[in-house]
């Protein structure tokens, strides 16, 4: 029994997901520390607030609505996703495509009988087994 757990526990998938998790409430810590260093005073700058919000709010019929709150939540997550855009996703999908190339992929043609895409080497469908020719080759 625990020779299971202990084979489920060292398993590179496991230790992996484990790893990344870690590593990414770290990176979340980050980024919402130079969203709340930076950018949001930057933002309450530009409009003439702290760039704190939560003091907001208007009635109606005795009912507060409390929209500050709403408007920090808000502004923190569009700038938080537009430093993880442009620091990490953009830069990374640009080093992706620079150093890894992706491969051409091999031509296909639709089977005859279900119009599948399939290989163009292809003597079977995948799809529904069915015997197809080469190009240029003639089955009997």
């Amino acid at each position: 029994m625990l020779k299971g757990f202990r084979d489920f526990m060292m398993r590179g998938n496991v230790v992996d997901m484990g790893v990344g998790i870690v590593i990414g409430s770290a990176f979340t810590a980050v980024v919402t520390g130079f969203v709340k260093a930076f950018l949001t005073p930057l933002v309450g700058v530009v409009v003439g607030a702290t760039g704190d919000f939560s003091q907001y709010s208007f009635t109606v019929l005795h009912v507060t609505f409390p929209y500050g709150e709403f408007l920090n939540v808000f502004i923190a997550f569009m700038m938080t996703a537009a430093v993880l855009y442009f620091c990490v996703v953009l830069p990374v999908t640009k080093a992706t495509a620079r150093y890894l190339p992706k491969k051409p992929k091999a031509p296909k043609r639709p089977c005859p009988e279900c119009l599948t895409e399939i290989p163009e080497a292809a003597n079977r469908c995948s799809a529904c087994t069915a015997v197809v020719g080469r190009v240029g080759v003639h089955i009997m």
